[in-house]
């Protein structure tokens, strides 16, 4: 992932900022505990995940799907999904595997969220295919898509599929800068029930809100192939411990890097620190070219 890539990432201060303060009260409405906690890379190629996969593994979905419990499915976003491609995908995968499809660009970038019932449904009947193993779906909203689309943006959250779980990735600096069009946007995001997504990357450390909508968490973890990366996984896992006393149900955390090679060692190392603090005994990937820890 390039998106908030910088030259010298030493220069940053990756410290996570204080909660928003309405973040405890959406916790605390939630009578559960921690139910659900899945974590993942955002692709499964051989390409972008090189030394990941053992010598001769034909169907690198297949063997992804044994190492990792979800996908931030990415693919999608660049096509269309039919039925057919989400049952294979489907398939490939164990029961206990979740999916967590990015909506197709025509949605989000062509369109701008204008004219667009024929793409949503399109979508929305190809991902329920996906059955129990669909987990969430989201949008990731234009750079420069603003909050003078407001308009849009509140009728397409009305209009969504109320039975598909949806979680939003604001990227334009604007709807972080202005606290009144922020606050405005997280209250539509929890009336209906709207997961607001958190960006952790370097160039951006405005998308780092810390304001959740709903009691999930949906964090997307953009390394910079520095040291730091593995000191900032651990102040995630610190806030997330929080989050959990606070009243978190959900925890789904998809790890990119600017070079995706080290993602599922990122991952590996995310997971079995989570394990210890958490108590729970999550699969740590397995890395044939790669010490875990």
């Amino acid at each position: 992932m390039k998106f908030g890539q910088v030259e010298d990432p030493s220069k940053i201060d990756f410290a996570l900022p204080e909660d928003h303060p309405k973040t405890a009260e959406v916790l605390k409405k939630n009578i559960k505990s921690l139910e659900n906690i899945y974590i993942g890379c955002a692709k499964w190629n051989k390409t972008d995940l090189k030394g990941f996969y053992p010598k001769g593994t034909k169907d690198e979905l297949a063997y992804y799907a044994t190492q990792f419990n979800s996908i931030e499915l990415n693919a999608t976003f660049y096509g269309m999904p039919t039925p057919e491609q989400v049952r294979i995908w489907k398939e490939k995968t164990p029961a206990n595997f979740k999916f967590f499809p990015k909506i197709t660009n025509t949605v989000s970038h062509f369109r701008r969220l204008l004219n667009i019932t024929d793409a949503v449904t399109k979508f929305a009947t190809a991902v329920l295919g996906f059955d129990e193993k669909l987990g969430m779906v989201f949008l990731q909203l234009h750079d420069n898509f603003k909050p003078k689309d407001y308009e849009r943006l509140e009728k397409f959250v009305k209009d969504w599929v109320k039975e598909i779980p949806l979680a939003i990735e604001l990227r334009n600096a604007e709807w972080f800068a202005d606290e009144e069009i922020f606050n405005k946007t997280c209250k539509l995001f929890e009336e209906n029930k709207i997961t607001n997504i958190i960006v952790d990357t370097a160039g951006r450390r405005d998308m780092r809100h810390m304001r959740l909508t709903t009691a999930s968490a949906f964090i997307r973890y953009v390394g910079a192939n520095a040291e730091s990366d593995y000191s900032r996984l651990d102040d995630w896992l610190e806030r997330l411990a929080k989050w959990k006393a606070d009243g978190l149900q959900n925890l789904y955390f998809f790890v990119h890097q600017n070079i995706e090679k080290a993602s599922p060692l990122l991952s590996a190392y995310f997971i079995e620190q989570l394990n210890k603090e958490f108590e729970v005994e999550i699969h740590v990937p397995k890395m044939p070219e790669y010490k875990i820890s």
